[in-house]
């Protein structure tokens, strides 16, 4: 094997990348200094976006093939989740950087930008797309693509039409087998005595135990049980089948055999996370900039991200499910057959 004469500088087009900075300001012949942090800053972030897809890229691909259970692939979606919200800490950090900036710092050069606006940013909007969030579920649906270039609102629209990481674990949880397998249940001991029509058993014992185990205030949420589990609540994304899987896993994390599907579940949910965590410092520092003002790209500014941050929670009904569950002590025992299941062997 021959070896290639690689220039640091060449092998990371140095040059291309810190030539990249052409302040508005200076063009104008009104330099302003803070406009070259301004710039570094977001193009950063539009390269940790670049790293954030291609992540979810290559999850997608080993989940929609499907991933294989009994192989390393899930282990890799983890590490590879893992990863992203590790860069999301970091997106949420730089905006410290960010706020060295004043207000007056800004109004040097803010007027000279319209209409350019990190509203524009494409990738974060493929981001999120690609994770689950649908245009149904978007807070400002009539403009939020409006200010974009045809070739970047088809690559939006393809990323949207494409399964993205929440439909893939929604299909992934519904062929998880425990509970398609009558062997697996051979000597439970059931609490209640019987199932309902043609849930498992386990799920009637389950779905008493925490009916009973709520406060007064909470009774209503009872029924919610039944349309989450059984019916099948119309605003959720994971179907019935999923949520039961997901909340077993949540349940019986403890056994070998869970701990990785539940490391994919809390991983997504530390993604949904820091995502809020990133809008929440956005909103909040571009009040501090602006104030009420509108943003240089015509959105209503803190109004617009104030509305995203409530809406935009891509894996709530992951998150939801947290309200269903019992203390561990009072968990239905499982059946020999499932532990050993569930165990190494």
């Amino acid at each position: 094997m021959t070896t290639s004469n690689v220039q640091y500088g060449e092998y990371l087009q140095l040059d291309k990348i810190l030539d990249a900075q052409f302040p508005e300001s200076d063009k104008h012949g009104l330099p302003a200094h803070d406009e070259m942090l301004f710039i570094v800053i977001h193009q950063a972030y539009e390269l940790w976006f670049k790293q954030l897809l291609y992540e979810v890229e290559s999850v997608a691909g080993i989940m929609q093939a499907p991933v294989n259970d009994n192989s390393p692939q899930l282990q890799t979606v983890v590490h590879r989740l893992s990863r992203m919200t590790t860069i999301l800490r970091l997106l949420v950090q730089q905006i410290d950087v960010m706020e060295t900036m004043t207000p007056m710092d800004f109004l040097d050069f803010r007027d000279m930008l319209r209409p350019a606006s990190g509203f524009q940013s494409w990738q974060f909007k493929v981001l999120e797309a690609r994770l689950g969030l649908q245009y149904k579920q978007r807070f400002g649906q009539e403009y939020y693509i409006s200010q974009l270039k045809q070739d970047k609102i088809d690559i939006i629209r393809h990323a949207e039409s494409s399964p993205s990481i929440l439909q893939l674990l929604n299909a992934w949880l519904e062929r998880m087998p425990f509970f398609d397998e009558p062997d697996n249940w051979t000597h439970y001991h059931p609490v209640s005595g019987k199932g309902e029509g043609e849930h498992p058993i386990f799920w009637n014992d389950y779905r008493q135990l925490y009916i009973s185990s709520l406060a007064d205030a909470e009774q209503a949420n009872g029924g919610r049980f039944d349309d989450i589990f059984f019916k099948g609540a119309e605003e959720g994304q994971l179907s019935p089948k999923a949520s039961r899987a997901a909340l077993f896993i949540m349940l019986y994390r403890g056994y070998p055999i869970m701990q990785l599907p539940f490391q994919l579940l809390n991983s997504l949910l530390e993604i949904d996370e820091q995502l809020s965590t990133w809008r929440y410092r956005h909103m909040s520092m571009v009040h501090r900039m602006i104030g009420s003002r509108i943003g240089t790209g015509g959105s209503t500014g803190r109004d617009y991200l104030k509305g995203a941050l409530d809406k935009h929670y891509i894996f709530a009904d992951i998150a939801r499910l947290t309200s269903f569950l019992i203390e561990r002590r009072k968990l239905p025992q499982l059946s020999p057959e499932m532990e050993k299941r569930l165990g190494f062997r």
